[in-house]
């Protein structure tokens, strides 16, 4: 990732889900999310349980101002906090603090207000700064039960893997067996290599054959949320993605990743164009995953709306 990288559902359920975030939030998180909730023109559709709506949350201050992740209630099926670090020293840091920092507090309220709402909420590990995977290789015995114990302190739903370094297949199925076997079968583990990786056409993401990972592990991955964008996938029309599909891929395991604006890296695409390429790939692939947006806080909005809505608009064109 980029570096510090069904129909209208009806009012009453609407109100139920905004009601069921307010009770189980401290009162400036729950009014921040009643007051997202109330704030949007319509209602999310509902999507297909195996789609998904991914929004990355990396920024969490933009020019020292907190950007609360509330107005993704409804909108967003997961939410990928990022990015995680484990660092040579023996911390693990979110971006350049540790995740207990005094900063980070309004941001776990909001978090906690979300998954009490329905939504996912996953722990990005690594990305484009160095360092995670290689400590995880030389010493597993010290830097996994640091990532294990910082998922389980936060309450975490899942993990999301950004491996941009090198990390070998059998590192890679080590970890997420070991993940596996202490979250259980609820816990959602998925991957973000960058989609050349899934058509054949680089080894990018770790270093090893993506096929061969699907094959072995297949049935531990949740799905992957593959990188359309810095040069690795386009999005402005369904070719790349359907060249995934053609080197193995089910479309139910691929989620297509985009850059939400076009100050995050190369590979941009208008929200129009976007919304017309998902709503051709759920034609195609009546099993297709989702979408995935890097990031949320200047992500793009659409039809006047606030960065909430770019996830809205791939929302609707997946309903």
């Amino acid at each position: 990732m980029v570096p510090t990288l069904r129909r209208p559902w009806m009012a009453a359920l609407a109100a139920l889900a905004a009601a069921i975030a307010c009770l189980a939030a401290p009162a400036d998180a729950a009014t921040g999310a009643a007051s997202a909730a109330s704030a949007r023109t319509h209602a999310a559709p509902a999507i297909s349980p195996s789609q998904h709506v991914v929004a990355y949350y990396q920024t969490q201050y933009d020019n020292g101002s907190y950007v609360s992740p509330t107005s993704l209630s409804g909108i967003a099926t997961d939410i990928d906090v990022a990015a995680f670090h484990l660092d040579s020293d023996g911390t693990v840091h979110l971006n350049d603090d540790p995740p207990s920092a005094a900063k980070f507090a309004p941001m776990w309220s909001d978090l906690a207000a979300l998954q009490q709402s329905g939504v996912h909420v996953e722990a990005m590990l690594g990305g484009a700064a160095q360092g995670t995977y290689a400590n995880l290789h030389n010493d597993f015995n010290t830097y996994y039960p640091l990532l294990r114990d910082t998922l389980k302190t936060y309450h975490f739903d899942g993990v999301d893997l950004d491996i941009e370094e090198t990390f070998s297949l059998a590192d890679t199925e080590h970890l997420i067996t070991q993940l596996r076997a202490d979250f259980g079968n609820g816990f959602i583990i998925t991957m973000a290599p960058v989609a050349t990786d899934l058509s054949g056409g680089s080894t990018f993401s770790g270093g090893f054959d993506y096929r061969t990972l699907e094959s072995d592990m297949g049935s531990q991955i949740n799905w992957y949320n593959a990188q359309f964008y810095c040069g690795w996938g386009d999005l402005s029309s369904t070719t790349d993605y359907d060249s995934v599909v053609a080197n193995g891929f089910s479309p139910s395991r691929v989620v297509t990743g985009a850059v939400t604006n076009s100050a995050n890296c190369s590979g941009y695409v208008d929200p129009t164009t976007l919304a017309d390429t998902v709503r051709s790939l759920v034609g195609e692939h009546p099993d297709f995953a989702g979408v995935a947006g890097w990031e949320y806080f200047n992500a793009v909005g659409v039809n006047g709306g606030g960065p909430a809505s770019w996830y809205q608009n791939v929302r609707d064109a997946m309903g």
